[in-house]
């Protein structure tokens, strides 16, 4: 199980990531993309997740994942139930959300120095 904490701590160790606060809702982002989202309750986080890859993980792991609201389902957008991952399965999804924001140099740079 992993908390809000655990995100907070992966998601800023990221470059570029800023952390803002809306309508109560904990966000973060490089420049206007939201990659990752904790629920008010911080028990959930949505995250950037590919959409022709969605159905298939919710199906294979329904207790972890779930579809975001019908309004959202349009984006490249997953739910996550915390108390359902541990922090490796975290750390991957946080980072690979971040990886669909980031330009592609600024990736490589980041995997070059975390090889």
């Amino acid at each position: 199980m992993v908390t809000a904490d655990d995100v907070r701590a992966i998601a800023k160790s990221l470059p570029r990531t800023v952390e803002r606060l809306v309508r109560d809702q904990v966000k973060f982002n490089v420049g206007q993309l939201v990659y990752v989202a904790l629920s008010r309750d911080e028990l959930t986080m949505g995250c950037g997740f590919p959409k022709e890859e969605r159905d298939a993980a919710i199906a294979a792991e329904p207790h972890k994942f779930s579809m975001p609201s019908v309004g959202d389902q349009r984006y490249r957008w997953i739910h996550v139930d915390l108390a359902a991952i541990d922090e490796d399965e975290l750390r991957e999804l946080v980072t690979e959300a971040w990886r669909m924001c980031v330009p592609k140099k600024v990736a490589r740079e980041y995997d070059a120095r975390h090889a």
